[in-house]
C-alpha cells in the first residue's frame, strides 16, 4: 500500500471527530467510563470512574458552550457584514449619484466657461466701436453737415440752372446775331 498523505489523515480525523472538538472520542470516553463504572468492584475504582465521568462531562459541557458562543459569534458577524454590505451598497450608490452630479455640474461649467469666452469676445468686438452717447452725437454731427450739403448743393442746381438759362440766352443771342451778320453781309455784298 501507499503512503497515507498529511491531508488523508486530517480529512479522516475530521471525519471521526466531527468539527475538530474530539466530541466523539469524549463520547466514547465517557461511555467507557459509565460501563466501568458499572462493572467497577470496589468503591474506590467506581468513585474514580465517577470522577472521571463528570471530569468529561464538564469537558464536553465546556465545549459545547463553547461551540454555542462560536455559533453566536458567528451569526453576529454574519449580521455585522450584512449591515457592513449594505452600507457599502448605499455608499457605492450614494458614490454613483455624486457621480452623476458632479457630472451635470462639469456639463453646466463647461457651458458656462463657452458663454463666457463668447461674452469675451463680444466685449473684445464691442470696445473696438464707441459707445452709444459718441455714436449719436457723431449722428448728429454727420446729419447737420449732410443738411448744409444738401444745401449746397441746392444752391449750385439753382447756379448750374441759371448759368444754363443764361448759357441758352447767350446762344441763342448769338445766333441771332449771326443770322443778322449774314444777312448784313449778303445785302452788303449785293
Amino acid at each position: 500500500m501507499g503512503a497515507v498523505t498529511d491531508d488523508e489523515v486530517i480529512r479522516k480525523r475530521l471525519l471521526i471527530d466531527g468539527d475538530g472538538a474530539g466530541d466523539d472520542r469524549r463520547i466514547n470516553l465517557l461511555v467507557k467510563s459509565f460501563i466501568k463504572w458499572c462493572n467497577s468492584g470496589s468503591q474506590e475504582e467506581g468513585y474514580s470512574q465517577y470522577q472521571r465521568m463528570l471530569s468529561t462531562l464538564s469537558q464536553c459541557e465546556f465545549s459545547m458552550g463553547k461551540t454555542l458562543l462560536v455559533y453566536d459569534m458567528n451569526l453576529r458577524e454574519m449580521e455585522n457584514y450584512e449591515k457592513i454590505y449594505k452600507e457599502i451598497e448605499c455608499s457605492i450608490a450614494g458614490a454613483h449619484e455624486k457621480i452623476a452630479e458632479c457630472k451635470k455640474q462639469i456639463l453646466q461649467a463647461k457651458r458656462i466657461r463657452k458663454n463666457r469666452q463668447e461674452y469675451d469676445a463680444l466685449a473684445k468686438v464691442i470696445q473696438h466701436h464707441p459707445d452709444r452717447h459718441e455714436t449719436l452725437k457723431e449722428l448728429e454731427s454727420l446729419g447737420k453737415e449732410l443738411e448744409h450739403l444738401s444745401h449746397i448743393k441746392e444752391s449750385v442746381e439753382d447756379k448750374l440752372e441759371l448759368r444754363r438759362k443764361q448759357f441758352h440766352v447767350l446762344l441763342s443771342t448769338i445766333h441771332e446775331l449771326q443770322q443778322t451778320l449774314e444777312i448784313y453781309c449778303c445785302k452788303v455784298t449785293l
